[in-house]
């Protein structure tokens, strides 16, 4: 914890010397007791429950006023708030791999059911978008608030052949910034590659683009689902630089088998496995998270923890307000208790 204005915490030690101040007129009344015909009766009409009582709601108003300097003092702290996240791109395999039914009921038919789930407990406020991609990569859902379409839109998923993960990345920035002009065409050359940006006139004027720290952009973030490695389509590890300098976070999801597994579709035999490698350093170079999903109910696990993590985040901001209510409850205590006891204010 740091404090804006540390000076006030000097008035901290006044607080002893309030102690002392109490100690002193505490062993001033017992003097001015002394003076009674009779000091059994004093004592008796104390009682021991009585004694200590005296004592609680003095303690409680020093707490009070220890809570209200150190409000003074503008402490900051890391805390747990609602995140900025305004929108959210899931970007998901529809390759025929994901016909496989090594994870229950088949690959698709989970990820379709988890995503669903994810959806609900997204907050309301939150806008979602959904790419698909196989050998290309297509929108299914602009960005909305609407859950109904959105459901619609996975539940409309048709099944093709490839994999283009780099392509999905692509487009899911194109998604979120369409007014960047960033494309398929971003990737074809160095120049280009380094600015995220294709004109096809050499007479345009280029838009200037700064990049920025990776996972420093908090309004919208990519969630990426598949089953595969790329056969197709654009490098995924440049695709994810592009998202790397805009501070987009790829948060991948791998599912399905590691080692490897020969499925058919359509009269094709082929062998499929997971890129694991490339997912990581998708996720690590956007400064977010890879999660492997093994069964549906590890895939369903996935996107809980997804929802926490996109819906709250860790900021350091002043919680001034806090100590300044406990200060208010302390002293309203000190002051109640003092009236219920001994019908007094202290």
């Amino acid at each position: 914890m740091i404090f804006l204005w540390p000076e006030f915490l000097w008035l901290l030690l006044a607080l002893p010397l309030l102690v002392l101040l109490y100690l002193w007129l505490m062993r001033r009344k017992k003097k001015t007791a002394l003076r009674y015909a009779s000091l059994s009766i004093v004592k008796e009409a104390m009682g021991p429950g009585q004694s200590i009582r005296r004592h609680i709601p003095p303690a409680l108003f020093l707490l009070a006023l220890a809570a209200m300097l150190i409000a003074a003092a503008r402490p900051q702290a890391v805390v747990m708030l609602p995140s900025n996240q305004q929108t959210i791109i899931l970007a998901m395999d529809v390759s025929g791999s994901m016909r496989a039914t090594d994870v229950k009921p088949s690959r698709l038919e989970a990820a379709q059911a988890a995503a669903k789930a994810f959806l609900a407990e997204l907050p309301r406020h939150v806008k979602v978008g959904i790419v698909a991609f196989a050998g290309s990569a297509q929108i299914a859902q602009l960005p909305t608030l609407n859950r109904e379409d959105l459901v619609t839109a996975i539940d409309r998923f048709q099944l093709q052949r490839a994999t283009a993960t780099g392509d999905a990345i692509v487009v899911s920035l194109a998604t979120l910034f369409p007014d960047a002009g960033i494309n398929l065409d971003s990737l074809r050359t160095g120049r280009e590659r380094q600015r995220g940006f294709s004109l096809d006139d050499d007479k345009k004027p280029r838009k200037d683009f700064t990049p920025v720290a990776p996972g420093s952009y908090n309004s919208a973030a990519i969630i990426m689902l598949t089953d595969g490695q790329r056969t197709t389509g654009s490098d995924p590890l440049e695709a994810a630089k592009l998202a790397a300098d805009r501070g987009v976070r790829i948060y991948t999801v791998g599912i399905g088998t590691v080692d490897g597994e020969t499925i058919g579709f359509e009269g094709w035999s082929m062998r499929v496995r997971l890129d694991e490698e490339t997912l990581k350093a998708i996720a690590n170079k956007t400064n977010a998270d890879y999660f492997y999903a093994g069964t549906a109910q590890d895939l369903h696990k996935v996107y809980q923890s997804l929802s926490s993590r996109l819906t709250v985040e860790k900021k350091e901001t002043e919680v001034s307000a806090l100590f300044a209510l406990a200060a208010a409850a302390l002293a309203l205590l000190s002051a109640g208790l003092s009236v219920l006891w001994f019908n007094r204010i202290l």
